[in-house]
């Protein structure tokens, strides 16, 4: 039967197609408008020096694609974490938040965590940014390093895992990458092991001999069978601590994917590679839907490592092979990006989660640390070494390309960069203490938001810096610096990292004043006689470190004892027991097409 061929009839079907193909046109215009959101691709290396990119004044070790994003983007010169460790850091970074606010920052010498099986961890009241995205209908992804606790009150509860702070998918590493992770690259522990040991076993033997001695002299009747027993509790805890040190790789070791352990220990057999393809791969799945890709590299984190493609290509070592097997991993991300048309609607940040550790130095005596450029110091200090890192932010069409900012920003801004971008709510029973990055990104402030920036060793406020309203000035005070050992180092060489307090560092009065302008390098603190302005700016210092302070609260510390200690109860485990928890159910991932796009890696490059 044929269809209406009178005017009236043409008019309609030539209404009803119009009709159509408006409807379809603003469907297509709705739809790009929700998949046009912007994505979020994050970098962030684990203690790399500022010094040890391109772009930012190295000229020995290749970093092409990382310094694309300078050339291509804005780079901050005067970038700060807010912490000089990993844990703190991380966690500061994740939530906007001073790491001392969620009780992230210690009170004793040892300031990240250290085994898998401890308590604390960042807490579930915490609001990360990725927590905000996962609320705005982004897929979030954590590829690489944690660090910031797994389990609560039993092994499996994972109270801390990525999983409970916005992350949809995680493959990475709970816990961190040490010395012992690596076969033959050293152990952490064996100074403070020996030391313990050395301490322990005199105790147990004046113990053992003053209850002899009282007993011999009939001034105390001891049972022969408690002196055995004291004795043989005393060998047996000993014994326990150096097997528990001596299977560390074992135990702490592992690589997870989202909640199961799929590697125990892991292996370093193209560990890049395969966190590469791990974030290549998660693009790919989301291309229509807004993403977060947060990769934490394990590089250049001791132990060193690097895949077979960059073995003794580099200047530097395995220092600088680890630095130019990450440049590759970044480069074919962007690749990715490009390859997949996202590009254009994608904001890429690259950092270090702080400075380079200039204590690390291989058994054999090679520098496994990273280089800070002209700053004083490294990672677990407050000089400048060690939190000021690099900080490059892309995004084509947005940003403009080539830009340098020179005044103070810090790691924490990523945090309500992201939220307001993404027109998340802000939590508001919580102080935040980054600020928007983008009005100063755009050229719409001519200096960031951030008077004042609080540097904690641990829990402690070390120092402060001041950039004045209206000022290119930028003053910071020290309270306390650590005791370098040996003199006139640039590190605390006797202890593998610096500490912050007690006999470990000097306080100053009148506190340490600096021009970082004039002298970024630390080099002259101003008197009065130099700086006629010297005790108004430390009042001024003073007074904003006060009211600071008065906005802190209590809150449980993560990383006390009790939450540090290795607990059994909490270890996680692939595979019996009994077995020491060894698995691998990766199947040798190091697949010939991961090997041979890390064989085409061109260092010559000069643009992702």
């Amino acid at each position: 039967m044929g269809g209406d061929e009178s005017p009236d009839g043409e008019r309609r079907n030539m209404n009803i197609l119009a009709a159509f193909l408006l409807l379809h046109l603003a469907q297509t215009i709705l739809g790009q408008g929700a998949d046009q959101r912007p994505n979020y691709v994050i970098f962030m290396a684990d203690d790399l020096g500022i010094g040890d990119l391109g772009c930012y004044g190295n000229t020995t070790i290749r970093t092409p694609h990382i310094d694309s994003l300078a050339h291509d983007g804005v780079l901050l010169t005067q970038h700060i974490a807010a912490a000089s460790l990993c844990t703190p850091s991380r966690a500061a970074f994740l939530t906007g938040r001073y790491p001392v606010r969620s009780g992230m920052a210690s009170f004793n010498k040892i300031g990240v965590f250290l085994f898998a099986a401890g308590s604390g961890g960042l807490p579930t009241n915490e609001t990360t940014f990725a927590k905000l995205l996962k609320e705005q209908g982004y897929s979030t992804a954590l590829i690489g390093k944690w660090h910031l606790g797994l389990n609560c009150e039993a092994s499996g509860d994972h109270c801390h895992h990525p999983a409970n702070h916005g992350f949809d998918y995680f493959y990475g590493l709970p816990l961190t990458n040490l010395r012992n992770c690596k076969p033959d690259s050293g152990d952490v522990f064996a100074a403070g092991s020996r030391k313990a040991v050395r301490t322990a076993v005199p105790l147990v033997a004046l113990a053992l001999f003053t209850l002899l001695l009282l007993d011999h002299l009939a001034l105390l009747t001891i049972p022969w069978r408690a002196l055995g027993f004291v004795f043989l509790a005393a060998a047996l805890l000993i014994s326990a601590v150096v097997l528990f040190l001596s299977k560390f790789r074992q135990l702490n070791c592992i690589l997870m994917q989202n909640d199961t352990i799929i590697q125990q220990p892991f292996s370093f057999d193209s560990l890049t590679q395969r966190l590469t393809h791990e974030a290549t791969s998660f693009m790919e799945r989301n291309l229509g839907r807004p993403f977060l890709l947060f990769t934490s590299y394990i590089h250049v984190h001791t132990a060193l490592y690097a895949s077979r493609e960059f073995l003794g290509k580099s200047k530097h070592g395995l220092y600088g092979d680890s630095v130019e097997e990450m440049d590759w991993s970044v480069g074919e991300i962007l690749a990715s990006l490009e390859r997949l048309n996202l590009s254009q609607r994608t904001l890429v940040y690259f950092t270090s989660d702080q400075g380079a550790h200039v204590e690390e130095i291989s058994d054999e005596g090679e520098m496994h640390g990273g280089w800070n450029g002209i700053h004083k110091g490294g990672k677990a200090t407050n000089w400048e070494g060690g939190i000021r890192v690099p900080g490059l932010l892309r995004w084509p069409g947005v940003l403009a390309a080539g830009k340098r900012i020179h005044g103070p920003t810090s790691n924490m801004d990523l945090f309500p960069t992201i939220a307001k971008l993404a027109e998340a709510t802000m939590p508001s029973d919580r102080i935040i203490d980054g600020r928007d990055l983008m009005p100063l990104l755009r050229d719409e402030a001519l200096q960031s938001e951030h008077e004042f920036l609080f540097h904690y060793c641990n829990s402690y406020l070390s120092a402060v810096r001041w950039h004045p309203r209206n000022s290119s000035a930028v003053w910071k005070v020290h309270f306390f610096t650590p005791n370098f050992y040996p003199q006139g180092s640039q590190g605390c060489y006797d202890k593998h990292v610096c500490f912050c307090h007690g006999s470990d560092v000097h306080h100053h009065s009148p506190p340490l004043l600096y021009d970082l302008v004039g002298d970024p390098a630390e080099t002259r603190p101003l008197t009065p006689a130099s700086e006629p302005r010297h005790r108004l700016i430390l009042e001024a210092i003073s007074s904003a470190a006060g009211d600071h302070r008065r906005t802190l609260g209590p809150v449980p510390n993560q990383l006390s004892a009790g939450n540090l200690v290795w607990k059994p109860w909490l270890q996680p485990c692939c595979g019996s027991p009994w077995q020491l928890c060894h698995c691998d159910r990766e199947g040798g991932k190091s697949t010939q097409r991961d090997r041979s796009a890390a064989s085409e890696y061109s260092p010559t490059q000069t643009r992702a």
